[in-house]
């Protein structure tokens, strides 16, 4: 069969299995080693590295303003105004997640909370044969819209040291401060402890394969990270009157991102179940990553049969994925069963390519069941949160016994006396 078809223990017990559990020990080694030559040998390092990888011989690591120049004149002008107009959705999105300072106050006492932007960050957008000019807009308008000054990218170019000209025209459309020709954990490491050519940032945002992941967990501490991100998810929760043709476009559009996707059906129907299979063999006919997708259906996919459709909310809240979708008669009433999702996408007419490109909302999210705990990339990913307090030597007085008790509940009798000293000697 395309697709394995389970309970949703049957899906668990397979899914934890030694054989789907990843095993990154050599690939770890390999990262370590390429961040510290980077560290070492800064520029020299990661042109050794794009010549090794990427087969392509840099002079220079920083992208020309002549070549951004030249890409906005051979980008097709529907493309580009299609990456206008996504850039401005998720302007207009991210502009309501804007956090302001606030300030509380009492008789001799001022609390208060700063927002203030981050100063600088680093988006890494893969690259090479491939373009992804939308997650140029996804990593850097939030950004921008929290304030950032100072945004640059990191992208591997082609064999000819060129960047795909689309990523450069949403890097310009965003407002990139610079891009840089570097891919992999190399280009991690350049953003982390920074080169002659390329600045230490204070965070390090957005997707990439393995050792992009890896480099990224290694060099968490010496700068802030978005996220961890796996391979890509999506579960459908469906019922009969849901249209086959459309589960079955949207199962693929994670499909074929990667064998390690994971595409997953819910449903109580037999008879649906029955028709998306169908409609996966035939729309697999001529998809162009149809290797990649069939993989991915049969080693990490599932159709997972429930008793009932109540009972697939525990699944879902379980599997806290990526993407979900509704679709089911009046999907909107079933929003409140869902605790862990990365985004949610309600009703037959919303797919998750909507999200990937033009709604507004974001496409970096967290994914392995990250979702029960983290939640997508945004503006608060590039706000530092700064608490303010202020009392008087009145205030203090009032509280003094009480801070002192808790300080010495917790053996910390200092702390308690840097309290209680000034309740008597409160000139400097």
């Amino acid at each position: 069969m395309i697709i394995p078809v389970y309970s949703y223990e049957q899906y668990k017990q397979k899914q934890s299995s030694p054989q789907y559990l990843g095993d990154f020990r050599e690939e770890r080694e390999r990262v370590l080693a390429i961040i510290e030559e980077v560290r070492t040998d800064g520029d020299a390092a990661l042109k050794k590295y794009t010549l090794q990888f990427d087969k392509a011989d840099l002079q220079q690591l920083q992208v020309t303003d002549k070549e951004i120049a030249e890409a906005l004149e051979v980008v097709p002008g529907d493309l580009l105004d299609a990456i206008r107009g996504a850039g401005a959705n998720i302007e207009r999105f991210h502009r309501h997640q804007l956090e302001k300072s606030w300030w509380d106050s009492g008789p001799g006492w001022v609390t208060g909370q700063r927002c203030q932007p981050l100063q600088s960050v680093g988006a890494y957008i893969p690259g090479g044969t491939a373009a992804y000019p939308s997650s140029v807009l996804m990593t850097v308008i939030p950004a921008r819209v929290a304030g950032v000054e100072q945004v640059y990218i990191c992208t591997p170019p082609d064999e000819n040291g060129r960047v795909n000209s689309a990523t450069l025209a949403a890097a310009y459309e965003a407002g990139v401060s610079n891009v840089f020709k570097a891919g992999g954990a190399q280009a991690v490491a350049a953003l982390a402890y920074g080169t002659e050519t390329v600045p230490a940032v204070q965070k390090i945002v957005g997707p990439g394969n393995i050792y992009v992941t890896l480099a990224k967990k290694e060099v968490f501490g010496q700068v802030g990270i978005d996220m961890l991100a796996g391979p890509s998810e999506i579960v459908v929760v469906a019922d009969d009157t849901a249209h086959p043709a459309f589960i079955a476009a949207d199962l693929l559009s994670q499909a074929e991102h990667d064998p390690l996707s994971r595409p997953v059906l819910i449903t109580p129907s037999e008879k649906l179940s029955g028709r998306v299979i169908s409609q996966l063999e035939e729309q697999l006919l001529n998809l162009p990553r149809k290797e990649i997708a069939r993989q991915s259906l049969k080693q990490q996919g599932a159709v997972i049969m429930v008793d009932r459709l109540k009972d697939a909310w525990a699944a879902v809240n379980d599997l806290a994925p990526e993407h979900l979708e509704l679709h089911l008669e009046d999907a909107w009433q079933y929003l409140d069963h869902i605790t862990s999702a990365g985004a949610i996408f309600i009703g037959s007419y919303t797919p998750e390519s909507l999200g990937d490109y033009w709604a507004g909302s974001n496409h970096v999210l967290p994914t392995s069941r990250a979702a029960r705990h983290a939640s997508a990339l945004g503006v608060p990913d590039f706000i530092k949160r700064t608490h303010v307090i202020s009392y008087t030597a009145e205030a203090l007085e009032k509280s003094a016994q009480q801070i002192a008790a808790l300080a010495r509940a917790e053996g910390l009798e200092a702390h308690a006396r840097a309290v209680l000293l000034r309740r008597h000697n409160n000139e400097p």
